[in-house]
């Protein structure tokens, strides 16, 4: 069979899609870039929030929409969204031929058969959260220069406003040698960045009875080929002296963590279920600039919270604008069912917007001196695409994630360039966002 995959969501949920997507080329089937080509589609989604759940729908519906123009397509969905809300996707959405929860993603090969057969009624699969297995063989779907690596499943912090837990269950730690085998293999492969995905990558271990986080990375520090390893993502907490001195001594551990920290008020923390106030959040934050000053944080935040107050709030504006984190994202409070959040009174969602908006207009400062800064100076840029109608090379330095964080855009560079190759570039402008500049030089 022909298949296309349309995978929706965080690096963790693409991990998946690459497990499914191994198994799938085992048993002899292909893929194919595009709905139109393919026998069957696989849209892998994400439930987390309100616009990543309509983002999910929307190309389910989308790729139904082509059973018109060929009646033997087939539509199976997996993922977050599929396994937050089983039956009902299936009746929602009848077009769809199967709807399988992660539990069940071993069992990709055999729904493919069902469904394939003559007068097949439409597949449900649910297996247990915990039959869905990180330590499968996988393919490298990013750009073959650098890979995401899952070391866990799952989370125990039961943040009040997150629906992780109800949907990927507790934390589960990888055995740790299957991680280094891993990580071997993916150098092996050419992956130069590799970037360690978690829902809490600092509790990795807490449920084996012993945290190994920070011996991860001198572990992983070892293997040759890797050149850049990034950790997503830090909860604060949890960043002690052990993980912080690993950070700093691992040269090959990028100066560059995304620690989300929500709120600073410990009164909205507190309500959040968060496992900490404000001194742990400032403790952790100053910890890290301490040992690795060169350091770039990023941060996510909610505004809107059930509860916040407009003191609690400008409390959290004013936090931004003194701690002038190097990137930030701010979201307006989404309540999701089934949660503990989204049984308090909400604020009116007009208020909710508005603070994420304020909040975003002062990062874009922050975010604007920051960049513009860099004007003169000369960084290591690893070399991600080349895009042939702008005649330009794209780009990230140390201090960016892929898909996440700002480009570099290498202009009129008369050098041919490979992907996955790190260049010396001079910066010589900013647009607030995003950096120019031109090659100095070629590793």
């Amino acid at each position: 069979m022909n298949i296309a995959f349309i995978s929706l969501g965080c690096p963790k949920n693409q991990v998946d899609a690459d497990v499914l997507c191994h198994s799938l080329l085992a048993a002899g089937h292909r893929t194919v870039p595009t709905v139109q080509q393919a026998d069957i589609v696989i849209v892998n989604t994400c439930g987390f929030i309100e616009s990543a759940k309509a983002e999910s729908i929307e190309n389910i519906l989308m790729a139904c929409a082509e059973k018109k123009e060929n009646s033997c397509l087939k539509v199976i969905v997996t993922g977050c969204l599929a396994e937050r809300y089983q039956s009902e996707l299936a009746a929602e959405i009848p077009e769809v031929d199967a709807v399988v929860g992660i539990g069940s993603n071993k069992d990709i090969c055999a729904i493919i058969e069902e469904i394939e057969k003559e007068n097949a009624v439409q597949v449900q699969h649910y297996g247990a959260k915990t039959d869905l297995d990180i330590t499968q063989k996988r393919v490298i779907s990013t750009p073959s220069h650098y890979a995401y690596l899952k070391i866990s499943e799952g989370c125990n912090n039961r943040c009040h406003y997150c629906a992780i837990p109800l949907i990927r269950g507790n934390l589960r730690s990888r055995a740790y040698e299957d991680i280094l085998k891993e990580a071997q293999w993916l150098a092996e492969e050419g992956v130069k960045e590799l970037i360690l995905v978690a829902q809490d990558y600092t509790a990795y271990g807490d449920d084996l009875g012993e945290n190994r986080s920070a011996q991860l990375l001198y572990d992983l520090n070892k293997i040759e080929g890797i050149e850049w390893i990034r950790i997503l993502y830090a909860y604060p907490e949890r960043i002690n002296d052990a993980f912080v001195k690993a950070m700093a001594e691992n040269d090959k551990v990028v100066k560059y963590l995304d620690v989300p920290i929500q709120h600073i008020n410990s009164r909205v923390l507190q309500s959040m279920n968060r496992k900490g106030d404000r001194n742990t959040v400032i403790t952790a934050l100053d910890k890290l600039r301490a040992a690795m000053p060169e350091i770039v944080l990023r941060t996510t935040l909610i505004a809107g919270y059930p509860g916040e107050t407009e003191d609690e709030f400008c409390e959290l504006a004013q936090f931004v604008r003194d701690y002038k984190f190097d990137r930030l994202g701010c979201f307006a409070y989404s309540e999701e069912e089934n949660t503990v959040a989204a049984t308090m009174p909400q604020l009116d969602m007009e208020i909710r917007e508005k603070r994420a908006e304020i909040i975003m207009n002062i990062q874009s400062d922050i975010m604007a001196a920051k960049q513009g800064a860099k004007i003169g100076s000369t960084q290591i840029v690893l070399v991600d695409e080349y895009d042939d109608e702008e005649n330009t090379y794209i780009g990230r330095t140390a201090a960016d994630a892929p898909d996440i964080d700002t480009v570099v855009f290498i202009e009129e560079c008369e050098s041919a360039l490979a992907t996955g190759m790190f260049v010396s570039v001079q910066i010589d402008e900013c647009d607030g966002y995003d950096l120019f500049g031109h090659l100095i030089r070629a590793r």
